[in-house]
């Protein structure tokens, strides 16, 4: 038991030293941006937001708020779209 438990803090450790290491390569440069396109693509595509945790876990802790924010946005979306086409 006491290998296993030092087998897996060492490897942790051994995979933060990595990760750090490689995010200032070139490689991790060019992943960590991929990463972050395909972040984005899925929250236009989809609505997937898999980097802002913060927004997800306000509207689970609030969700009537959350509700009422999203008519709130509906309608001012609705109201500028409306008086965008008048203004055309």
């Amino acid at each position: 038991m006491w290998l296993w438990l030092l087998s897996n803090i060492a490897g942790s450790l051994l995979g933060a030293a990595t990760t750090k290491w490689f995010k200032d390569t070139k490689a991790g440069l060019w992943c960590y941006s991929r990463f972050e396109a395909i972040a984005s693509w899925a929250n236009k595509r989809y609505g997937i937001d898999i980097l802002d945790k913060e927004a997800i876990a306000w509207r689970n802790k609030y969700p009537t708020i959350a509700k009422e924010l999203d008519s709130l946005r509906r309608d001012l979306d609705a109201l500028t779209r409306k008086v965008g086409a008048h203004i055309e």
